[in-house]
């Protein structure tokens, strides 16, 4: 066997050696990594928030969403809150003064779609919009009532108008600085334990539909 042939042969398996490192052992590295990167992202969201959203390394799905819980609260944000209930009959006014405090619960709705993508050194976050969540009374509620010259305040005028209060409060915490509040601290929060997976994280949000 000549020299120059036993060359060649050297040239062949060398190079077939070096595509297949490159284009069978490099990729199948990089996507082990990715995987592995994935589960202990969703593995670090997990213990973050108490569940795990869908993870995702380019449109592979390494993770399936889990939530042991349907809702997910990051704000609970205590409020005062005051109310005019009125009642008019043949020119007389009556009026219930209703005041309380309430305990205003917001953050996110887990029935719907959490995931997170890692594509090109970016991880592409989508969850639903926050919401208020619960708001519930501390049963502090107090009345001071203003008669009608012939319409008076009666027992079940009191139950309308606490009835009403209590919705009120729930547009008032709606309304209020407490859903952005929300945002802002899961944003915070979540490009903390993701940031360590990707060089950039980006955050959409789905519009929600309330809870009841």
């Amino acid at each position: 066997m000549s020299r120059n042939f036993k060359l060649l042969i050297i040239l062949l398996i060398v190079g077939t050696a070096a595509v297949y490192i490159i284009f069978v052992t490099i990729p199948t590295e990089i996507a082990r990594r990715s995987y592995a990167g994935a589960k202990s992202l969703g593995e670090d969201i997990r213990n973050a928030f108490q569940f795990t959203p869908e993870v995702k390394v380019n449109n592979t799905i390494v993770l399936n969403q889990q939530t042991p819980l349907l809702e997910l609260s990051v704000l609970s944000q205590n409020f005062e809150h005051r109310y005019v209930w009125e009642n008019s009959w043949m020119g007389s006014t009556k009026k219930i003064f209703i005041s309380g405090s309430f305990n205003a619960k917001v953050g996110f709705d887990l029935r719907r779609k959490f995931s997170i993508t890692l594509r090109d050194e970016k991880a592409y976050v989508t969850l639903p919009s926050p919401q208020t969540l619960s708001v519930e009374s501390f049963g502090d509620i107090t009345y001071r009532d203003e008669q009608g010259i012939w319409n008076w305040v009666s027992t079940e005028d009191r139950t309308r108008a606490t009835n009403a209060f209590i919705a009120d409060a729930r547009r008032y915490a709606d309304r209020a600085a407490f859903i952005n509040d929300a945002r802002e601290a899961m944003e915070v929060r979540l490009k903390e334990v993701v940031k360590p997976y990707a060089e950039e994280v980006l955050i959409e949000y789905q519009q929600s539909t309330r809870l009841r």
